[in-house]
């Protein structure tokens, strides 16, 4: 008996002692992201915009209307189950109806729905209202990504996709998180400027996603074949964090989204290193290229939008099919590895590429079909590309 009383003292011992090596590393391991989670958050996010707070005010206003509500009902409940027990010598009233106690059920429930509409309408009503917008940008869901296309205002014209980063999604498949931004870090931020009211067009390619930054206070379903729209003014300059919060597949959980709003003069700044980086990428679809150069080019835009699925060394996990001696790969035919890229297939489960320009294209199948144990010396130019897409 002492034996066994010893054995499970052990075993005790040893599950306290890691379960409190567990919570000293994961306490020191994470700190609060400004603009994003906090550690054991339980209210919602600092407020970046007048929305959110508007919102945060709104929530407490009617969080105390329930609980004054609550305390008073259950606080008469209470009162008669203890002062007019039977036990007491309390008897119970016998009576049909009560015109005063009607009025005041009526009167005072009406009060309370106009107390909590009228502030409620208004914060809605703000919140739908996107008239007036110094900028605008089309934010398109695909899985599991974002594409921003900046619409009117300054920096029309700018375009590009934003995706989880390379090095978060290889701590996500090692099981070794770490960072305060794990999981929320992204290849390129949406960069706006402080001050200025964004407007936020909302669709989707595939399937149903939502644009949602907490401490912007928007939410807004992206939903293929349909444009919605939200908007905000960030008032404080900073990074902002959010994510896809529909459940759009089983990447769903590496669709971040990071706002990086800057200083006027900043934005200005962006927006000409963005134009000047367009205009160099502005490839001639007609220029026909070295195998070599579409190699490394295509090596670029592999890791940084298709080894997040098919793996770096392009042998593909789980569903998703491997590249690595793929037969699509391999053949002579290059129009269908083409199609697969610019239409997708297996319903979505390959989402289209169509977003990436005819050398892009070109480029990244060239490399596929020139690495690992791929050895074709097949070169895929961007008049291919051209081709066919008519």
């Amino acid at each position: 008996m002492n034996k066994m009383k010893a054995l499970c003292t052990k075993v005790w011992q040893s599950i306290a002692g890691a379960g409190l090596l567990l919570a000293t590393t994961l306490s020191v391991a994470v700190n609060d992201l400004p603009g994003g989670p906090a550690v054991n958050q339980l209210d919602l996010h600092p407020a970046a915009t007048k929305i959110a707070e508007d919102q945060r005010w709104l929530h407490y206003f009617m969080l105390i209307i329930c609980l004054v509500i609550f305390l008073g009902v259950f606080g008469v409940m209470f009162y008669s189950i203890l002062m007019h027990r039977k036990d007491k010598g309390a008897k119970s009233a016998n009576f049909h109806e009560s015109t005063t106690v009607e009025i005041i059920w009526t009167i005072v429930p009406f009060i309370i729905v106009i107390l909590m509409a009228l502030p409620a309408t208004k914060v809605v009503v703000a919140m739908k209202d996107t008239s007036s917008a110094d900028l605008t940008i089309k934010a398109t869901g695909m899985q599991w990504k974002w594409g921003y296309d900046y619409l009117n205002g300054e920096g029309s014209g700018i375009g590009f996709v934003s995706t989880l980063d390379a090095a978060q999604r290889q701590m996500s498949d090692s099981g070794k998180p770490s960072g305060d931004d794990y999981l929320l870090k992204v290849d390129h931020p949406l960069v706006v400027p402080v001050d200025k009211k964004i407007r936020i067009i909302t669709t989707a390619n595939d399937v149903i996603h939502a644009f949602a930054v907490p401490s912007f206070g928007i939410k807004q379903d992206a939903i293929p074949g349909f444009v919605r729209d939200t908007w905000f003014r960030a008032e404080k300059i900073g990074d902002y964090h959010g994510q896809c919060q529909e459940l759009c597949g089983k990447e769903h959980a590496y669709m971040p989204i990071h706002v990086k709003v800057v200083s006027q003069q900043d934005y200005t700044h962006w927006v000409e290193g963005q134009r000047a980086e367009m205009s160099a990428k502005a490839d001639d679809p007609a220029k026909v290229w070295e195998l070599a150069d579409l190699r490394a080019r295509g090596e670029k835009i592999y890791n940084g939008n298709c080894a997040a699925c098919h793996q770096p060394n392009g042998k593909g996990a789980g569903a998703v099919k491997p590249l690595d001696g793929a037969a699509v790969v391999l053949d002579a035919d290059k129009t269908r590895q083409i199609a697969v890229l610019l239409n997708g297939q297996n319903n979505g489960a390959m989402p289209s590429w169509k977003q990436l320009s005819d050398t892009e294209i070109a480029a990244v199948i060239t490399f596929t079909k020139n690495n690992w144990s791929n050895k074709t010396g097949q070169a895929v130019q961007p008049s291919d590309v051209v081709a066919a897409r008519k």
